[in-house]
């Protein structure tokens, strides 16, 4: 679908980088968050979910309902710690990449977001330099990284940070992720 208000984009302030890090809940969560009101303004939004590959998300389900939004998942099912990094991490990482280099240069979406994709770069997954690149290639889609321990360099190139920080839990208790509020 093309985009009609292309042109315009720029000269209202679009192409903004913005970054959701931190030790806390939420930052997936505000990334679709923002995503789902985009939508409602009829904007395009593509989601790119680092690591996360084909698992069944509440928020993916979600995102069913909206026809300006597509989710791309690339990774494993399994989830992917530091400890139990593959070779098939940096193959899928690699390919979401890829993608996102599509969207940007075809410049039919309005927000790309990259969930997940600081922890990728954290992991040695993917350089920062490679992601940094993503900032050069269109200048009115907003971008979007999520993941924890964002890079400094992609902190001080952001126009907006927002740094999630848990202050108490309950997986401290021992209490598993649970359908509907963390996944």
């Amino acid at each position: 679908m093309k985009n009609t208000c292309k042109n315009s984009m720029k000269s209202q302030g679009y192409g903004k980088i913005h970054v959701y890090t931190g030790n806390g809940k939420g930052k997936t969560t505000a990334a679709f968050g923002l995503a789902f009101r985009a939508c409602g303004r009829d904007k395009k939004v593509a989601i790119i979910q680092f690591l996360k590959g084909k698992g069944d998300y509440g928020e993916t389900r979600s995102a069913e309902l909206h026809k300006n939004l597509d989710v791309y998942q690339f990774g494993r099912k399994s989830f992917v710690f530091a400890k139990n990094i593959q070779e098939i991490d940096s193959v899928e990482v690699k390919k979401g990449i890829e993608l996102a280099k599509k969207l940007l240069k075809k410049s039919e979406i309005d927000i790309l977001i990259l969930d997940e994709i600081n922890i990728a770069i954290d992991f040695g997954l993917i350089d920062v330099k490679v992601v940094m690149e993503l900032f050069t290639i269109s200048d009115i889609i907003e971008i979007i990284l999520t993941g924890r321990n964002a890079k400094k360099e992609i902190i001080e190139k952001a126009d907006l940070v927002t740094e999630m920080k848990e202050i108490k839990h309950y997986y401290t208790k021992n209490i598993d992720a649970r359908e509907g509020i963390e996944y």
